[in-house]
């Protein structure tokens, strides 16, 4: 094997676990904050929305 097929398997794996790692790194992080930082307004505008498309579905129903 040449240095240049060398060098491009070596970027290929370094490539590889840097992705894997910065992957799981950003699972763990959304996963940790969790619901402590979704806004309740927010929250409660998306249940209200639901509702009120839920209703509106039906009575379009024969």
């Amino acid at each position: 094997m040449d240095t240049g097929g060398l060098n491009l398997f070596t970027m290929e794996v370094i490539g590889v676990v840097i992705l894997g790692v910065v992957l799981i790194w950003a699972v763990l992080r959304t996963r940790s904050k969790g619901r402590s930082t979704s806004n309740p307004r927010t929250e409660q505008a998306t249940r209200d929305l639901y509702e009120a498309e839920d209703k509106a579905a039906k009575r379009q129903e024969p």
